[in-house]
Parts: structure tokens; C-alpha cells; sequence
């Protein structure tokens, strides 16, 4: 059976500008543009899809063919070839005719592919590597490093050569001819499983694209449950632009992000009533910075005044009393941009850097937050995370990883010193947060908190009011000459015993918003001094309500492929 591909009407002036959720798909893979003309690979089904990308309405290409396209993951074209990965195979094939062709096989599962002119691309994650390949010959002709931990698939573009990794949420620019890592990009969202080029026709303008794959939960009605809803799982697919914009001078990408109304409210309701004179309650606002733009800030409930801390603004709420059965309800609402953004910066950069400042040194390298530093089994820990390493990048991602090693994740009803949770070897994310500054710290890396809030990163549900589950630490350290880089503290602990992904090493996606750096994120002061938890906790006092509205995503970047 032959088939004609379609080249659907004003397909170019579409595409760039919508996420394509196609009828009928369960886990597209591999993804391909014939021009104008997408294609896609579901591996559970075998089907060979073209998707219309305006009603993502779908036309099953290898009707009579399904059983030779099940589990295929990764699909290219290149001219009038069809080229395939299935199991330890790279198939190629006819598309008139899409009658499978062996090629070679390698000695573990063959991901991902790529085609350009003679060239032929292949990932393995089980050799860690992407293997290059001579099209007449069918021998090969050298490897390259796979940049990443996870399942890769890959695309091409003259230069360039384009891998998504989908443990690691992110893409990689390499180049073709050397296996250099340019730079990367964090996706919006979570496991990557193909990547395309296209080419708009008209303007010539190339845009990446990204096929998802995961499961969503969902409450289903069910009568013969007591209660009659339950909780269950349905297939997520889908392929989404990736837009970026590379800053070569300060070493990081931008990627796709979205407008964003965050609101943190404080109702004052006391287990037990209390009086206070001259009150003055302290809220951190969001932060300026590469990736996160302030639009918009006003009061809710109350006016407050600004101040700036260590650079960072302050919202201050001033009563001449709260005294015994007063309520009231105050924060704020801020309209943030934030994107995604992704640093690269290697150990060999740092080799010749400045020494630290002092005046980072009294800040950043103290023990100011119970962090334990003077106690044997951190101090022994400090030791044990770095060894011999003296590169500070590389120490970083020996004590990272250390921590990842002796920590499991679990939510504590309050958070212990580092000593108590490295002794226990279970944290909440403050707790890794703490163990890690201690650790840092010790090892004379400047380091600071950061958080408090990620918005629930479902950017489909738009105009919608979420609440995230709880709040959310992590922390930025500190190197001369490139400034302060984030690290999530514990996302990345999954496996066991690594290798680690490195997402959000010295990277973070859009839905993490960074208030109060290095500073307090809320404090409360009575007649000028600042009450401790010993004379009166905020959580004894008031409850908070945080809300986050997902307005629309941002305009693509000016960069492109």
C-alpha cells in the first residue's frame, strides 16, 4: 500500500503558536516534518500518524504496516526515506511503500535517530553514547558522548545537531562534527521523547518541536466504590514548540515560559488570642532576575510600605497593635514573566577564578539557620562529599550527589538540623536544602536559600486558580567571575545511586518562582524586635493562602535553530 502525504492550507502560519494534542495517540516518540507535512510515531500502537497541526486531527499512514512500527521510538526523514529505531534496530524505508529495510543493529536498544545527507545518527542510552554511521558503507565512523542520563532521541540541522533527553527535561545543542555541547535547554515540561526542525516555508524561520510523553492523574466517578471516586491514570501525549534565546556572555538559555499571577495572603487566626504592640510584619515579593520579571505588584487586604534587604524587596504591613480577637487578611498580588533557564558553564571554566570576597565569606560562609556546622557527623560529611576534588564545580556536584546518596526524600511536620537528618537519612526539601548549605559552606562555597513557592506547572490549565501542595526551598551558590547559580535540592534524587540528572543543576524551569534570596521570606517584629518561634511562631498566628493563576504562555524568544 502506497500513501500521499498532505501539505495542509496555511500549515506554516500555524505552527509555532499551539500545542498539538493529536486524537487518538498514547506515546508519540519519534517526530519528523516533510516540509510543512508532520509526522509522528506512537510506539504503544504502531501507528505512523500525520497530524494536522491546526485540529490535531490524525490519518494513520501505515494502515496494513502496524505490527512492523510497534515500539519503534525514534523516527527521521531524509529525502524520500523514512528512517526507524526498533529494538537493537535501525530500520529505513520507502515512503510510498514504508517496507522496512534492516540496517544494523547495535548490541543494546537503539533510541533515537537522525539523518543528514549520508550521515546517519544513533543514541544508545546503554552505551551512554551517540553513534555515527556511514550510510553506503553502513559501518561506523566514530561516537559521541550522550550529554545526558536518560532515553535520547535526536535531529539535525546542517550544523547542529539536536538531542532530547527525557530524564533530564532538556535539549541539547551539539555540534555534529565534534560532539561539543553548545549549549542547552530546559523544556516546560517533563519527559521529552522526540524533537523535529521545521522550516516554515514562507518566512524560512526554524522552530524545534517536542513530543511528551507521561500519564496524568484524574478522579474518576465510580458507584461501586464506597466513596464512589477514585484515583487514576490516563496516557498524556502531546509535541509543543521549544523556543529559546542563548546568552553566550553569561553562559545561560531562556526557554519557554509564561505570565503568571501569584498571590500570598496572611489571615490572621491565632490558636490562642494574644496582644502586640507596634507590629511590624515582613513578606518577602518576588525577585528580579534573568529568568523571572516583575509586571505587576499591589496590596491585598492592607497598604504596606517597601523596603530592600540585601537587594531583595519587602512588603512591611504596620499595626499599632493586634490585640485579642482583631482579624484581618493582607499580602500581595504580583504579575510575573518567568521562563525556564539553563546554564552552562563546565569545570575547566573555573579553573582560574577569583578568590571569594569577604564579604561573601561573612555572609555565606557561616552557620546562621541551626545548620550544624560544628557538629561531627556534618563536619565528617563535608570531608567525605568532596575528598580530593578542589575544582569548586566539581565540588558541587560531589557534594550533590553525596547528599542524593545518603538522603531519601519524605515531608517532615517541621525541619530538623543537617546532623539529625543526616543521622535519620530521610529529608524534606528544606532539609536536603540545609544539608547541602552546611556541606557548601564548609567547603568554602558561598550559599543561600531561595524559594519559597513553585506554581503547579499544569500550563494547560490557564485562567485557572491552582494552589501549590505545599511550599518549596532550594538554593543558589556562589562562583567569582559567573555569580550566583540555582540548584533544586532534591528533584533529582531519583535512581538508585545515580548517575543523577543535572535538570536543575545550575538550572530552573518556569514554574518555580524566587522570592526573598538569601533573606528571611516572612518575619514579624513587635515594639522593634523580631519575635522568635520560642515567643511566637507565624504559623501560631495567622494562615496563609497562596493562589497561582496561569494568565498565558509568553511570546517565543528571538532565537531560534
Amino acid at each position: 500500500m502506497t500513501f500521499t502525504l498532505k501539505r495542509f492550507p496555511s500549515t506554516s502560519q500555524m505552527l509555532g503558536k499551539r500545542t498539538i494534542r493529536p486524537l487518538g495517540a498514547a506515546a508519540l516518540c519519534g517526530i519528523a516534518f516533510i516540509q510543512d507535512t508532520l509526522i509522528a510515531i506512537d510506539t504503544v500502537k504502531g501507528h505512523l500518524l500525520q497530524i494536522d497541526p491546526h485540529s490535531d486531527n490524525t490519518q494513520i499512514l501505515n494502515s496494513h504496516q502496524v505490527k512492523d512500527f510497534t515500539d519503534v521510538t525514534g523516527l527521521s526523514v531524509w529525502q524520500d526515506t523514512l528512517w526507524l529505531t526498533r529494538g537493537n534496530h535501525v530500520y529505513l524505508c520507502n515512503l510510498g511503500s514504508l517496507g522496512l529495510e534492516h540496517f544494523i543493529t547495535l548490541p543494546y536498544t537503539a533510541d533515537g535517530i537522525a539523518v543528514w545527507e549520508s550521515t546517519i545518527y544513533v543514541s544508545c542510552q546503554k552505551l551512554g553514547a551517540i553513534l555515527i554511521f556511514d550510510r553506503d558503507t553502513r559501518k561506523q565512523i566514530t561516537k559521541f558522548y550522550a550529554p545526558g542520563v536518560g532515553v535520547e532521541n535526536l535531529a539535525v540541522d546542517e550544523e547542529m545537531l539536536w538531542v532530547s533527553d527525557t530524564v533530564e527535561q532538556t535539549v541539547y545543542c551539539i555540534d555534529r562534527a565534534t560532539g561539543e555541547v553548545k549549549f542547552s535547554v530546559l523544556t516546560p515540561f517533563d519527559s521529552p521523547t522526540g524533537i523535529a526542525i521545521h522550516k516554515n516555508s514562507e518566512t524560512g524561520k526554524k522552530t524545534l518541536y517536542v513530543a511528551y510523553v507521561s500519564e496524568e492523574p484524574y478522579v474518576r466517578d465510580n458507584p461501586n466504590a464506597d466513596p464512589s471516586h477514585e484515583l487514576s491514570y490516563r496516557d498524556r501525549t502531546f509535541i509543543h514548540p521549544l523556543n529559546y534565546s542563548y546568552n553566550p556572555d553569561k553562559r545561560y538559555t531562556l526557554s519557554n515560559g509564561y505570565l503568571i499571577e501569584m498571590s500570598y495572603v496572611e489571615e490572621i487566626a491565632p490558636l490562642e488570642e494574644v496582644y502586640l504592640p507596634e507590629v511590624e510584619w515582613r513578606i518577602a515579593l518576588p525577585s528580579e532576575t534573568p529568568r523571572q520579571k516583575i509586571k505587576h505588584i499591589e496590596p491585598i487586604g492592607l497598604p504596606f510600605t517597601e523596603e530592600v534587604v540585601e537587594g531583595q524587596r519587602v512588603a512591611v504591613f504596620k499595626f499599632d497593635a493586634l490585640t485579642p480577637g482583631e482579624r484581618h487578611i493582607f499580602g500581595w498580588k504580583a504579575v510575573l514573566e518567568v521562563r525556564g533557564i539553563k546554564y552552562r558553564i563546565t569545570p575547566s571554566d573555573v579553573e582560574n577564578i577569583p578568590e571569594v570576597s569577604l564579604e561573601l565569606k561573612s555572609r555565606y560562609l557561616v552557620d546562621d539557620d541551626d545548620l550544624a556546622m560544628d557538629t561531627s557527623i556534618v563536619r565528617r560529611a563535608a570531608r567525605e562529599a568532596i575528598g580530593s576534588e578542589t575544582n569548586v564545580l566539581r565540588k558541587m556536584y560531589s557534594i550533590r550527589n553525596y547528599v542524593y546518596d545518603e538522603l531519601s526524600y519524605g515531608i517532615k511536620p517541621h525541619i530538623d538540623t543537617p546532623d539529625v537528618v543526616l543521622e535519620r537519612g530521610v529529608g524534606s526539601c528544606g532539609e536536603y536544602v540545609g544539608v547541602l548549605l552546611a556541606l557548601c559552606r564548609l567547603n568554602g562555597i558561598p550559599c543561600r536559600t531561595v524559594g519559597r513557592y513553585k506554581c503547579p506547572p499544569y500550563a494547560e490549565y490557564q485562567q485557572v486558580p491552582l494552589q501549590p501542595q505545599y511550599n518549596h526551598v532550594w538554593l543558589e551558590f556562589y562562583i567569582p567571575g559567573f555569580g550566583w547559580l540555582p540548584m533544586e535540592s532534591n528533584p533529582d534524587d531519583i535512581g538508585s545511586g545515580g548517575p543523577y540528572p543535572t535538570r536543575f543543576f545550575m538550572g530552573l524551569c518556569w514554574y518555580h518562582i524566587e522570592i526573598g534570596k538569601g533573606i528571611s521570606f516572612e518575619t514579624l517584629m513587635s515594639q522593634g524586635a523580631r519575635l522568635t518561634k520560642e515567643d511566637l511562631s507565624i504559623g501560631e498566628l495567622a494562615i496563609n493562602h497562596i493562589r497561582f493563576t496561569i494568565l498565558e504562555e509568553l511570546p517565543p524568544l528571538v532565537d531560534g535553530v
